[in-house]
């Protein structure tokens, strides 16, 4: 059987994309990472893709005039490779509504909150202010509007007493790495349905 595709979409360290071409290597995820794109050219996930032996292009934001050229760049690059799925993975750029509808279904986030409460930037930081007990990460399709499409896998953490930005941010990150590489696994095992706002995970055959 022909193994599927994916790409990540990196702005960052790429923690995420480690702990998932780690579960690759591990073979508990049955595809393969065919490149790691980025629009940060000092991105520590550029190293980690050399590291894995995986292609890294930079297709770098700033040398654009404007973001409708940035993305006619970037969909040519993902056009190229021909992804069954394209993964966001610490990607710090709104995709515009072109390359959203070019990967309906075949596109993923991950967010370090249980959505829809606390969307976009800084969401342990909204978490921690607006005193919740529970926090943790999302992962979800992407659809036009930010942080809200149909979700695939949610995971908890307690928030502590003594808890600040960065040991909150280092708990959920734990529970990212794990559900992440999950819901990849269940992407490409064609266990995920989309029936309106609901993911359904169908059992294992």
């Amino acid at each position: 059987m022909n193994q599927g595709t994916f790409v990540v979409l990196a702005s960052g360290r790429g923690s995420n994309f480690q702990a998932i071409i780690d579960r690759v290597h591990e073979g508990s995820i049955n595809a393969v990472c065919t490149g790691l794109i980025t629009d940060n050219p000092d991105a520590y996930a550029i190293k980690r893709a050399e590291d894995a032996g995986i292609p890294a292009e930079v297709v770098p934001y700033r040398t654009f005039p404007d973001k409708i050229k940035y993305e006619d760049a970037l969909m040519a690059v993902l056009a190229r490779y021909n992804p069954d799925l394209v993964v966001l993975a610490g990607y710090m750029r709104l995709l515009g509504e072109r390359i959203v509808d070019a990967y309906t279904g075949k596109m993923i986030n991950i967010h370090p909150s249980l959505l829809p409460a606390f969307q976009g930037l800084h969401a342990q930081r909204q978490a921690l202010m607006y005193g919740t007990k529970v926090a943790g990460c999302t992962v979800h399709f992407v659809t036009h509007d930010m942080d809200a499409g149909p979700v695939i896998i949610q995971r908890t953490v307690p928030v502590l007493d003594d808890d600040d930005e960065e040991s909150l941010a280092d708990r959920i990150l734990v529970e990212e790495h794990q559900a992440y590489s999950e819901a990849i696994k269940l992407f490409f095992e064609k266990r995920l349905r989309i029936e309106g706002r609901r993911v359904r995970i169908l059992p294992d055959s």
